[in-house]
């Protein structure tokens, strides 16, 4: 019997590619995706509006994906935002955000913090 069940990664990989779509769609640019520092990986970078986007994407229908996101996540992200505006020699304005994917419903938070 063959298992027809998506591993994490493959509905991660499906869900940035929704959230690459609706980017799109809603006049960003993609400028990489999956980028890889030793504190993590921030899943889309992109812009819009001479503003530099880093988007995590989080996805899932049984708990709020948004409840993944805690200060310590954070950290790690801002912590690769200095890397890679360092290694690209980069002085922007820069906003963190996050998008939610819930079934066919994607949501757009803007300037994420926690507390």
């Amino acid at each position: 019997m063959k298992n027809n069940k998506l591993s994490s990664r493959q509905k991660g990989n499906i869900a940035e590619n929704r959230a690459k779509e609706y980017l799109l769609d809603n006049g960003f640019e993609i400028i990489t995706s999956n980028y890889y520092t030793p504190y993590g990986e921030i899943d889309i970078i992109a812009t819009k509006d001479n503003i530099y986007h880093f988007i995590e994407v989080k996805s899932g229908d049984k708990i709020e994906p948004l409840l993944n996101i805690t200060q310590k996540k954070l950290e790690r992200i801002y912590k690769s935002i200095d890397i890679y505006l360092s290694k690209n020699n980069i002085d922007v304005i820069y906003s963190v955000d996050v998008i939610r994917i819930c079934r066919d419903k994607i949501d757009f938070f803007s300037n994420v913090s926690y507390g």
